[in-house]
């Protein structure tokens, strides 16, 4: 079994076209969503028909997705993603809204090895983005492998004494502890922030142990004109090409 691996989605339909393009290529069986389809980019109700398009085995919401639909405010966000939140609750229909207030909340296990988180698995919203903190949400897995998002950089925590095997380069094959923890971002697909504009994803094939990383180049132009024809902040068009 071979799972697709999408997160931070954000509104950016070039970026998702050019991921599902390229993992197509490489070949999958199922789709795992780890949230935030919304926000930030212009093409909300395109990338969630997109996404559901591909009935997901499993999906969990992320933090945009909330307060897009309603379920909480905008406290916690800076002025320019609370700007895209309301702009992207002021066009999406009430169906599209509810179908963002229906995602599933994290953590969820897939199997009885496998889940599936957002921020963290003890919560939701939290930032993983040290090993402090990979060492809280390790403790808190539920499975021996955990998927998570919202930071939007690639990342890989396992123990000491159970470390990965990295074949490197732009298409990274890990291959994973066979007995130990992982706990593994693949990075986002509408919104990377680690200084490689393109879009980010992951394969993870349960039967040989390993999670291959992907970056594919996309029209970065094209979402950035669809933010600024939106009215959208420009710094969200410009972030898109820094890869930040």
């Amino acid at each position: 079994m071979r799972y697709l691996i999408l997160s931070d989605l954000h509104a950016n339909l070039p970026a998702l076209d050019a991921v599902l393009a390229d993992a197509t290529g490489v070949g999958y069986d199922a789709v795992i969503v780890l949230g935030d389809l919304v926000g930030y980019g212009a093409q909300p109700a395109a990338v969630m028909e997109r996404t559901f398009a591909l009935n997901p085995v499993a999906m969990v919401r992320g933090n945009h997705d909330k307060v897009c639909a309603g379920i909480e405010p905008a406290t916690t966000f800076n002025d320019v993603a609370r700007a895209s939140a309301e702009w992207t609750a002021a066009r999406l229909s009430p169906g599209e809204l509810r179908a963002l207030g229906e995602l599933p909340i994290g953590p969820r296990l897939v199997t009885d090895d496998l889940e599936i988180c957002h921020g963290a698995p003890f919560d939701e919203d939290h930032y993983v983005f040290d090993l402090r903190d990979a060492g809280l949400a390790i403790e808190a897995m539920s499975g021996r492998i955990c998927l998570f998002g919202h930071t939007h950089l690639p990342a890989l925590y396992t123990t000491v004494d159970d470390p990965v095997e990295s074949s490197g380069g732009d298409d990274d094959t890990l291959r994973l502890p066979t007995g130990g923890p992982s706990l593994i971002n693949v990075g986002s697909v509408g919104q990377p922030r680690d200084g490689d504009p393109r879009a980010a994803y992951g394969v993870f094939d349960v039967d040989q142990g390993t999670m291959r990383l992907r970056r594919v180049a996309y029209d970065v132009a094209a979402a950035q004109a669809a933010i600024l024809e939106a009215g959208l902040p420009p710094w969200l068009a410009l972030r898109l090409a820094q890869g930040r």
